[in-house]
């Protein structure tokens, strides 16, 4: 009968639907829907989330860089290459608002400066900076900023390795270098420059300042640098207050202690530490008598005669490197030290006085 048809029809149709809808509830408990993220995924973008609206886009004509704000009141961490030779900046934040930025300091020892602005936008909070003297080779580091001017860009790496020594951006090749470098393959490019380098937590461990290029071209090549937060935390609060930094200085110059160097002093050739090749005319460690080099041996023109550090106020010192760290992190204008050094086979203890680090480098002889 026509009614027992249709009848028949719908009962078919119904259970064709319900195996259909069936099947569908089981394929979507064993697969998760498309948006699903890992842990590690969701932690990043939740990172990324916090973070990015404190970190801003800072332009003067075509030369584009990055920064991060640094306090409630307006102030703004970036690179001293960012803004040099300006007087204000423009200011632009991940939701797209802008405003003129005032450089209130820059130091050009550190390739660190300060911007301020009269008031941060609405939910906008500064970053929080972390320990970057606990900081270790293979860590995770997140690096947001603008390369090439694309805002709000984050990349994803490790840190590659540490206690990197980089040239001061405004001294060139014969001035003072900019200590304890953290390095990392989170790819920065040109526009980074000045932006956070964060570990997983979201804190600051480092400010984007260099790169090393592979080719004649300014693109990454695996290996970014940044200056630890340690450093931003020294400097930046006397930026804000004075606009300048004054760098403790001991006035040396040298070398991390070779074995074939140690042999020439006629040192063992598993003695190690900080090898004074020159002592600064007029500055701290030539006032407190410290030796430099007075000769060279031997076909490869070794120095000989200079003194070599071993450790600071107790603190052993194994390489030129670890001095420079040392005064950088631990010491201040005006503080003493006792400064150990071995000289002529025998091992004193000469107190320096530091001082504050020139503008420029005497001539030396």
């Amino acid at each position: 009968m026509p009614g027992t048809s249709c009848r028949r029809t719908l009962r078919l149709a119904v259970s064709l639907i319900a195996v259909v809808a069936g099947a569908w509830g089981l394929a979507a408990m064993i697969a998760p829907p498309l948006q699903a993220l890992q842990p590690s995924e969701q932690a990043l973008v939740d990172l990324y989330r916090r973070v990015a609206p404190a970190v801003v886009r800072l332009s003067r004509g075509a030369s584009v860089g990055s920064g991060f704000v640094y306090d409630v009141q307006g102030h703004i961490v970036t690179n001293r290459h960012v803004v040099a030779g300006a007087s204000t900046v423009e200011v632009t934040f991940l939701d797209g608002t802008v405003m003129e930025g005032e450089v209130v300091g820059t130091d050009p020892d550190s390739d660190l400066a300060v911007v301020k602005i009269e008031r941060l936008p609405p939910g906008v909070e500064p970053l929080v900076l972390g320990d970057s003297t606990a900081v270790q080779v293979g860590q995770t580091a997140i690096a947001i900023g603008n390369p090439f001017g694309l805002s709000g860009t984050m990349t994803v790496g490790i840190v590659s390795g540490l206690h990197r020594t980089v040239p001061a951006f405004a001294r060139g090749s014969a001035g003072f270098v900019i200590p304890d470098v953290i390095q990392t393959d989170a790819a920065i490019n040109p526009g980074n420059s000045g932006g956070p380098l964060l570990d997983s937590s979201g804190a600051v461990i480092g400010v984007a300042t260099a790169i090393a290029l592979g080719s004649p071209f300014p693109a990454f090549a695996g290996v970014g640098l940044a200056v630890p937060a340690h450093l931003v935390k020294r400097v930046v609060p006397s930026l804000i207050a004075k606009g300048s930094y004054e760098w403790p200085w001991l006035g040396v110059s040298g070398v991390s202690l070779t074995p074939d160097l140690a042999r020439a002093n006629g040192l063992p050739p598993d003695t190690r530490g900080a090898y004074v090749v020159q002592v600064v005319p007029g500055g701290p460690a030539a006032a407190a008598g410290l030796r430099g080099s007075t000769r060279e041996r031997g076909a490869d023109f070794l120095p000989v005669g200079g003194d070599v550090i071993v450790a600071i106020d107790g603190s052993s010192i194994a390489s030129f490197d670890d001095l420079l760290v040392y005064i950088a992190r631990y010491t201040s204008v005006g503080q003493r030290l006792q400064v150990t050094v071995l000289r002529d086979g025998q091992r004193l203890d000469v107190p320096v006085t530091l001082t504050a680090r020139p503008a420029t480098l005497p001539e030396m002889p």
